[in-house]
């Protein structure tokens, strides 16, 4: 079982960055794709990004252009890049396989305000 530790976040004003890292305490070379998901308060858990093993990589709408994900298959690692963060970014990020198939880490706040 691969368990996930996200780490990174943090409170930016708007227009700021940040890079979240996600851990895997297993190898993510035979994951086909992994992915980012966000939960803000009094919302469900959304999907922000994928990339599969090929690098083929999807994005939310709202944050395309804006945000990159990527993997480093070596160190079972996994980022998201955030640049011209907005409010509404505000959120728990999370990585999990996508579709999401393991259990949930501890998340990572991301607070962005105005």
């Amino acid at each position: 079982q691969v368990q996930l530790v996200e780490s990174g976040g943090g409170s930016v004003q708007a227009g700021g960055s940040l890079r979240l890292s996600c851990v895997a305490s297993g190898s993510i070379t035979s994951i086909n794709a992994m992915g980012w998901y966000r939960q803000a308060p009094g919302k469900q858990r959304e999907w922000v990004a994928f990339i599969t093993r090929g690098s083929i990589t999807s994005y939310l709408d709202s944050v395309k252009g804006r945000f990159t994900i990527s993997r480093d298959g070596a160190k079972n690692t996994v980022y998201l890049q955030m640049n011209s963060l907005k409010p509404e970014d505000t959120a728990v990020y999370y990585c999990n396989a996508f579709p999401a198939r393991y259990g949930w880490g501890q998340g990572t706040q991301v607070t962005v305000s105005s």
